[in-house]
């Protein structure tokens, strides 16, 4: 064996693995400050318009798609259902009637709707709550995975009807079963950049404030009657009142008027 030619070689060979190694690097620092310029770039644009974030930014950088069916209800899911008359409509929903109303306090708390649900709903530790309706007397709480909720979600939904007296005396209820993570983990886009979606998409005024912002899912795609496929969102609430969602994957400003979009 010629030793100089096998020094020469092993010499090309680290010479070209250090160049590798260094171009890995170099692209590395790039995109980090491809991406710090970016989410720089936001900061200032919500300066501007004396928009402010009032709430920590989740960190989450990888989620996975949902997949999850509608639940067939049956005769048994019924029979122990307390205080309660419950019939089932068409398969998928299960209609409640209270013997005696429910009473709540009055100002609605998330963690007594947690209690109710469990005493009164099937699969109540399933749902959490989303919303009160002063006017139309209704609560609404929506299904949770993972501690993710299911946005606007009417397949993973529970409907509670007040009375006057502001007792739940009726509820309807749909339920998603079956639920399994799908695909790969994909890589998420920041909240940050999701607020600067929000912002371009002409969603967010001057002098706005972000108030809350959360990562949950949100149905994409209706598959076939009963199938599902929840996409990671991003949920943004601006001045505690105005609910706004992202596509975590793509940012796609996700339109309010289309609850879902059916697959033929």
């Amino acid at each position: 064996m010629d030793w100089n030619n096998t020094k020469s070689i092993f010499i090309m060979v680290f010479f070209i693995l250090n160049i590798f190694l260094l171009y890995q690097f170099l692209e590395k620092i790039n995109d980090n400050q491809i991406e710090n310029f970016t989410e720089s770039s936001i900061d200032e644009l919500l300066k501007e318009d004396e928009i402010s974030i009032e709430t920590p930014l989740p960190k989450q950088k990888l989620d996975q798609f949902l997949i999850a069916q509608s639940k067939t209800f049956e005769k048994k899911d019924i029979q122990d259902l307390k205080n309660q008359k419950a019939k089932i409509i068409d398969d998928k929903k299960l209609v409640g009637t209270f013997k005696t109303p429910v009473s709540m306090k009055a100002e609605i708390h998330a963690a007594d709707l947690d209690i109710f649900l469990k005493e009164y709903i099937l699969n109540g530790d399933d749902y959490r709550f989303w919303s009160y309706d002063k006017i139309n007397q209704t609560i609404i709480c929506y299904q949770v995975a993972d501690k993710k909720m299911f946005y606007n979600n009417s397949k993973g939904k529970v409907t509670l009807y007040l009375n006057k007296k502001g007792e739940i005396v009726s509820y309807e209820q749909m339920y998603l079963e079956g639920i399994k993570k799908f695909n790969k983990p994909k890589e998420l886009i920041p909240a940050l950049t999701a607020i600067g979606a929000l912002y371009d998409n002409d969603d967010i005024a001057p002098k706005s404030k972000v108030t809350n912002v959360k990562l949950g899912f949100y149905n994409s795609l209706q598959t076939t009657s009963v199938s599902h496929l929840l996409v990671p969102t991003w949920w943004v609430v601006l001045n505690d009142k105005t609910d706004l969602f992202v596509n975590a994957i793509d940012g796609e400003v996700i339109e309010l008027n289309t609850e879902e979009k059916i697959l033929e």
